[in-house]
């Protein structure tokens, strides 16, 4: 007798799938999932088999992998059971665990934050976007979201300090981060400053020393290192720039700017610093009148383009006690002020030579003015125009008045004076005695005007 023995057959299903999970790059330490895929075979009741470079496989649908190694790279297949149920084994999944740390890269769109402005900076890991990013501010953690605009995952963001800035990505569960980016100075503008000259003259001569500073408005500190432009000779990198006996080569313009930390100042704007040869100055007559005994004069030391209070004086004159002011006055002046006056003048180092002779002639008496009155009347009409003349108009006379409320009024307070004449346009209140007066006291004769 025969007996034929016949066995179920195993239903075969399509073959799974290894996928990982999460599908990036694989760095050494990392943590890892590699997953066992059975299309339409969903439900727990499989059970799974694995291929791998290790004895001690799981027998569930996931194969984690704890702080992944070199050792752990390979092919990974897998097959799953369930009842009479066999898939073939899948295809190869081939893990490669890249030896290398990620190290992040950090750029910016600049690196100078203009005034009032900001920059922006861009962490990145490997080109791949599932990192997401911490933030260092001088080598200390920096909290980025509470600055507005600035978003998850951090990638990039906008910064308005100047300090050193780098990044860090980290992914995963547990969190595996790459290296520390390299470090990016960012620098914050701040007002420009402003070039002064010490000593504040308005002209400077050859051979004076003198002083170029550079001021920032609120940048107290000595912490500021400074460049200057033009950088000839040794320019300094303080804020004073000293030129010793300063020469014509020296004329042009200095601008300066500064650095503190990572605070920046944009250049100033430009200084013009001109220098001259110092002219020989000129002594001139105040007023510049034929003078006569009695009258008070002052002679003036003027020196082109030489203003200021800097200077000090020398008179040679006719007499021992000179001023050594710009000005020299004689109060009631003589014949023997009469001579020859010469000027000259000193600051710091800086001499001009002797002024050319001015020769002061001191008459000793001149005739007196007439006062002439056009219309010539004695009695007036109110809205009428009167002109009063000095005949002497080759020296400085002026018009005045003595009026019955005795006061003592010059041309200038009710007419219009020019040169020797005095015109009143309308005679209201204007009867009174006038005359002329000379600047050293004489009198013309008097003549009474009635209205």
């Amino acid at each position: 007798m025969v007996f034929i023995c016949s066995f179920p057959r195993r239903k075969q299903v399509s073959k799974p799938t290894v996928t990982l999970q999460p599908n990036w790059p694989v760095y050494r330490g990392e943590t890892v999932t590699l997953r066992c895929e059975i299309q339409r075979g969903e439900g727990t009741q499989w059970t799974y088999e694995w291929r791998t470079t290790i004895r001690n496989s799981p027998t569930s649908s996931e194969y984690k992998i704890n702080r992944v190694s070199e050792y752990d790279s390979g092919e990974y297949r897998c097959m799953a059971k369930r009842g009479r149920q066999l898939t073939d084994w899948s295809d190869a999944f081939r893990l490669t665990v890249r030896s290398d740390e990620p190290r992040a890269t950090l750029t910016a769109d600049r690196t100078i934050i203009p005034l009032g402005g900001s920059v922006t900076l861009t962490c990145s890991v490997d080109k791949s976007v599932d990192w997401k990013f911490d933030w260092f501010r001088n080598r200390k953690q920096y909290s980025v979201g509470r600055i507005r605009g600035n978003t998850e995952p951090y990638r990039v963001i906008s910064v308005s300090e100047g300090r050193v800035y780098s990044c860090r990505g980290g992914r995963g569960d547990p969190v595996f981060q790459s290296e520390t980016s390299n470090e990016v100075s960012i620098h914050k503008t701040v007002s420009k400053p402003t070039v002064t000259l010490q000593p504040n003259w308005p002209v400077i001569y050859r051979g004076e020393t003198v002083t170029l500073r550079c001021e920032i408005q609120g940048g107290g500190g000595t912490q500021w290192t400074y460049e200057w432009r033009p950088t000839i000779r040794n320019s300094p990198t303080s804020s004073e720039y000293r030129i010793n006996r300063v020469s014509e080569s020296d004329n042009g313009e200095y601008s300066c700017k500064a650095k503190r930390g990572h605070q920046l100042t944009d250049w100033s704007d430009a200084f013009r610093l001109t220098v001259r040869l110092v002219s020989k100055p000129t002594v001139t007559l105040h007023p510049n009148w034929p003078v006569y005994r009695g009258e008070t004069v002052t002679l003036r030391c003027e020196i082109q383009r030489g203003e200021g209070t800097q200077w000090t004086y020398e008179w040679r004159t006719t007499i021992r006690n000179s001023a050594t002011s710009s000005e020299y006055r004689i109060n009631r002046v003589s014949e023997s002020d009469r001579g020859e006056y010469r000027c000259k003048a000193k600051r710091g180092l800086q001499l001009t030579e002797w002024s050319d002779a001015f020769r002061l002639t001191v008459r000793y008496s001149h005739p007196a003015a007439s006062l002439s009155v056009s219309p010539d009347r004695v009695q007036h009409v109110i809205d009428q125009s009167v002109t009063l003349n000095c005949s002497r108009n080759d020296i400085k006379w002026r018009v005045r008045r003595f009026t019955d409320t005795l006061s003592y009024l010059q041309c200038s307070n009710w007419g219009t004076m020019h040169g020797s004449s005095c015109t009143i346009n309308r005679l209201w209140y204007h009867s009174g005695v006038y005359w002329c007066e000379s600047g050293s006291g004489e009198f013309s004769n008097a003549v009474n005007i009635t209205v």
